[in-house]
């Protein structure tokens, strides 16, 4: 469990393509600084188990379904990540329940740079629109945010076409949250992790089928 709490920016060191998977080896000092074989990292909002460390830097595997949900099928030796420890169970809910199960990608479509803070648009995937609100809480690249507005237009899609079926939604980042994590080196057309609240999702599931049955008349 996490709190999307970014602790440092790490930078991936190695990659190792394996059969549908793949071995990064990730420099972060302080997420080693007391890591140990099994620990769990969050890599860009990615839960990872911790498999071998070396000084300052330890190796995770990714199987294939966390490639092909997540940004990390890309990465390459060199980009720098978001990284953060599994919270103790005397920690601090810094950010909120965030579990390190990327539920898809967006699409940065718009930034919009101001004296005080940044307003970043990302398009939606159509899948994870009914669990993202205005003022409600969201994973970007594992940093924990609040959903600024939301809306649709021809705007939420990135310049390939990507990023969701006209829906968006923005966040709007401080000076730290840019200077601190990644977020603050993206640009137009880049491709985010994102995670929505689980909360949500319980509810959703709980809630869905009374839904239908009122729809229904039953």
């Amino acid at each position: 469990m996490f709190t999307g709490i970014v602790e440092e920016r790490g930078t991936i060191v190695a990659r190792e393509d394996l059969a549908e998977a793949a071995r990064f080896t990730v420099r972060g000092p302080v997420v080693t600084s007391d890591a140990k074989f099994g620990d769990s990292i969050a890599v860009n909002g990615v839960c990872l188990t911790v498999v071998e460390l070396a000084d300052d830097a330890f190796t995770v595997d990714v199987m294939a379904e966390t490639l092909r949900r997540s940004s990390l099928s890309d990465a390459q030796s060199g980009v720098a990540v978001n990284l953060e420890r599994a919270m103790p169970a005397n920690g601090r809910f810094g950010g909120h329940i965030v579990q390190g199960h990327v539920d898809g990608v967006g699409t940065i479509v718009s930034i919009s740079p101001s004296e005080n803070w940044t307003v970043v648009r990302i398009g939606l995937p159509d899948a994870l629109r009914v669990y993202v609100v205005e003022k409600g809480s969201i994973t970007v690249d594992g940093v924990s945010l609040t959903v600024s507005a939301v809306g649709a237009g021809s705007a939420a899609s990135g310049p390939d076409g990507s990023g969701g079926g006209g829906e968006w939604f923005e966040i709007s980042l401080i000076p730290t949250t840019l200077s601190e994590t990644t977020l603050g080196t993206l640009s137009v057309g880049d491709i985010v992790n994102l995670e929505t609240d689980v909360i949500a999702k319980y509810v959703e599931r709980l809630t869905g089928p009374h839904a239908t049955n009122s729809a229904e008349g039953k």
